[in-house]
C-alpha cells in the first residue's frame, strides 16, 4: 500500500495584534523568562549561580559524557551516510527543477566565513599551543610534552575539535531546516524538522517546547563564542594601550578582566550589533561582512609571508593525515574517572575540551544550521553535505596550522623566549605579533586585529538577534519588532556580562554545557526524521507521489 503523502503545512498560531504581532508568544515569553531568569540569577546571587552551575556540570560530565560522544559519532556517520545513499544524495533542497541561488564560488566564500571568526582569533594560536604541552599522549607518558615530538598530537587534538564533528554537527541541523523548509514548505524554524516523527502534534505545546529549547542553547552557545571574543577584545585593548584599568590584579600576579572592561567591551559590541539588527540585513551588515573578510585574508596572507611557513605547512599536512587515521578510534573514545592518576587526568582533560567543544557546537547549530540552510537552497544533499563539512573544516585546519604553527615555532626554537606560553589564552595572538613585529609594526597589527574581531563580535551578536527572533516567529524572517531586538540585544549582553562576572568563562562553559544537553535530544530527533522523511520519499518516488510542496498557482 503506497504511504502517505508528506506534511506539507504546519500551522503555527502567531499574535495577530499587539506587542507580540507575527511572533507565537508561547515561545518568546517563555524563552525571554527562562534567559531573564538566568540573568537576574547570576547577577544578583554570583555566588550561588556558579556553585549550582558547578555541581550540574558535574553531574553532566559525570552522566553524559558517553551521550555527548556518541551523538556527535553519530552526525559525521549520518552525514557520510547521506551523502553516499543514492536516494538521498541526488535529492535537492528544494523542488527538482530548483538550482542554488549561489554559485559555487560564493557559496564556497559564505563557508569560508562560516568557518572562520571569533572563534579562530582565540584558538588559532591557543589550542594547538595548549595541546602541544598537555593532551592525552602526554598524559598517558607516549609523548613529551613541549617537544617537537609532540607537535603532530597536539594537531590530531586540535583538528578532531574543529574538524568533522563540529562541522556534521551544524550540518545536521541545516539539512534537516533546509530539507523541510524548502521541500515541504514548512516554516524554517526547529520543530518542523521533526514532523515525520511527531506530525501535526508540533502545531501546539511540544512544538513551542522544541523550539524554546533551540532559543535557549542559542543563547548560551552564542553567549560562549562572544565571551571568549569579549576576552579577547579587552586583551588587545589592552595592548594598545587603551589602560590598565581593563584588567584586575590578583594578589598572586594574575590579572582578569575587570568589571568595568566587561561593561565597557559589551557595551560596545551589543550597542552595535543591535543597530546592525534594527537596520536588517542591509547596508550596514554587508559592509562589516566585507570587512571582516577582506582583513581575514589579510591576516591569513601575514602568517603566509611573516610566519614560519615551512612549519606551518609541514603541521597542516601532517596533521590532516595522522587526524583522518584517527578518526575511528577517538570518535568514539571516552575516558572516565576510574580512581587512577592516569584515568582521572584523563577524563578531566576529556571533560574540559572534547566534551566543552561537542557541546558548544551542539549549542551553536541552531545559528549556523540556520544559515547553512539559507545558502543552500537547491544544491543536492550530496554536494550540501560535503560542501558544509569539508570547506569550513579545511578552512579551519589551515588558519590553526599557519598561526598555531608560527607560536609553536618561535616557541621551540627559543625566539619567543615564552612570551606566547606565558601570556594567557586571550593575549596570546597578540604575544605573538609582538614577537615577529617591531613595536610599531606590532602596534598596527593589533590594531587591525582589534578592528576584525570587532566586526566578528558585531556580526555574530547581531546574526544571533535575528534567528533567535526568527524562531520566535513560527520561521518568519519577517516580523523583527524594535522592542524585541533591543530585548534580545540586551539579553546576551547580560548573560556573557553576569556569568563571566559570577565566575569567569568557566560560568558561561558550564551553563553552555548544561543548556546544549536538552538541544542535543532534539538533534538525534532530527537526523532520525531526515532518515525516515528520505526513505518515505524514495518509496513516494516509487509509487509516483509527490515528494515536494506543490506552490499554489498564481495564474488567474
Amino acid at each position: 500500500m503506497p504511504v502517505k503523502p508528506p506534511i506539507t503545512s504546519l500551522p503555527i498560531r502567531v499574535a495577530a495584534a499587539g506587542f507580540y504581532r507575527g511572533f507565537t508568544k508561547d515561545v518568546a515569553i517563555t524563552a525571554k523568562i527562562l534567559v531573564g531568569a538566568l540573568i537576574l540569577w547570576a547577577i544578583a546571587f554570583p555566588d550561588q549561580a556558579a556553585s549550582v552551575l558547578g555541581a550540574l556540570n558535574t553531574i553532566i560530565l559525570g552522566a553524559f559524557s558517553y551521550w555527548y560522544v556518541y551523538v556527535m559519532a553519530f552526525f559525521v556517520i549520518l552525514c557520510f551516510a547521506l551523502a553516499l545513499w543514492p536516494t538521498a544524495g541526488r535529492m535537492r533542497l528544494g523542488h527538482e527543477d530548483d538550482r542554488p541561488e549561489f554559485s559555487n564560488f560564493s557559496w564556497f566564500s559564505m563557508m569560508f566565513g562560516a568557518g572562520i571568526g571569533i572563534g579562530m582569533l582565540t584558538f588559532a594560536t591557543a589550542e594547538p599551543m595548549y595541546h602541544w604541552a598537555k593532551n592525552p599522549s602526554t598524559i598517558m607518558g607516549l609523548t613529551e610534552g613541549s617537544t617537537a615530538g609532540n607537535v603532530r598530537d597536539a594537531y590530531v587534538w586540535s583538528f578532531t575539535h574543529w574538524g568533522l564533528a563540529a562541522w556534521a554537527s551544524y550540518a545536521i541541523v541545516g539539512l534537516a531546516l533546509g530539507y523541510f523548509s524548502y521541500r515541504r514548505g514548512l516554516p524554517l524554524t526547529i520543530r518542523s524538522a521533526l514532523t515525520p516523527i511527531f506530525g501535526k502534534s508540533l502545531s501546539g505545546p511540544l512544538g513551542h517546547a522544541v523550539d524554546v529549547v533551540a532559543v535557549v542553547a542559542t543563547v548560551l552557545g552564542v553567549a560562549q563564542t562572544l565571551g571568549f571574543g569579549v576576552e579577547q577584545f579587552i586583551s588587545g585593548l589592552s595592548r594598545i594601550g587603551v589602560g590598565d584599568w581593563l584588567f584586575d590584579t590578583a594578589a598572586d600576579g594574575t590579572r582578569s578582566s575587570s568589571t568595568l572592561g566587561i561593561i565597557v567591551a559589551l557595551t560596545v559590541i551589543m550597542g552595535a550589533s543591535t543597530l546592525s539588527a534594527l537596520s536588517g540585513v542591509g547596508k550596514g551588515i554587508k559592509w562589516l561582512s566585507n570587512i571582516n573578510m577582506g582583513l581575514s585574508f589579510f591576516v591569513l596572507a601575514f602568517f603566509v609571508i611573516f610566519g614560519s611557513t615551512l612549519f606551518g605547512l609541514t603541521a597542516l599536512f601532517l596533521g590532516i593525515w595522522d587526524y583522518l587515521l584517527s578518526i575511528p578510534g577517538n570518535i568514539f573514545t571516552v575516558w572516565s574517572a576510574d580512581g587512577t592518576e592516569t584515568g582521572d587526568a584523563l577524563s578531566g582533560w576529556q571533560g574540559g575540551w572534547t566534551i566543552f567543544y561537542w557541546a558548544w557546537w551542539i549549542a551553536f547549530a541552531p545559528f549556523v544550521g540556520v544559515f547553512l540552510a539559507r545558502i543552500s537552497k537547491g544544491r543536492t544533499i550530496r554536494e550540501y553535505v560535503l560542501g558544509a563539512m569539508i570547506i569550513p573544516a579545511v578552512m579551519c585546519f589551515v588558519w590553526f596550522a599557519l598561526v598555531g604553527g608560527t607560536a609553536i615555532d618561535l616557541e621551540l626554537s627559543g625566539e619567543a623566549g615564552g612570551a606566547i606560553v606565558g601570556a594567557g589564552q586571550s593575549d596570546q595572538l597578540f604575544a605573538m605579533l609582538a614577537v615577529i613585529l617591531s613595536e610599531p609594526l606590532a602596534y598596527a597589527m593589533s590594531v587591525l586585529v582589534v578592528i576584525l574581531l570587532l566586526t566578528y563580535l558585531v556580526t555574530s551578536a547581531d546574526s544571533a538577534v535575528l534567528i533567535i527572533n526568527t524562531i520566535n516567529a513560527a520561521g518568519d524572517e519577517g516580523p523583527k519588532a524594535r522592542p524585541h531586538i533591543l530585548f534580545w540585544g540586551a539579553a546576551l549582553a547580560f548573560v556573557v556580562g553576569g556569568l563571566i562576572i559570577a565566575g569567569g568563562l568557566g560560568a558561561i562553559q558550564t551553563a553552555m554545557v548544561i543548556g546544549a544537553l536538552p538541544f542535543s535530544f532534539v538533534m538525534v530527533l532530527m537526523g532520525v526524521s531526515l532518515i525516515k522523511a528520505i526513505y518515505r520519499d524514495g518509496m513516494r518516488t516509487k509509487h509516483g507521489l509527490e515528494t515536494t510542496h506543490v506552490e499554489p498557482s498564481t495564474a488567474e
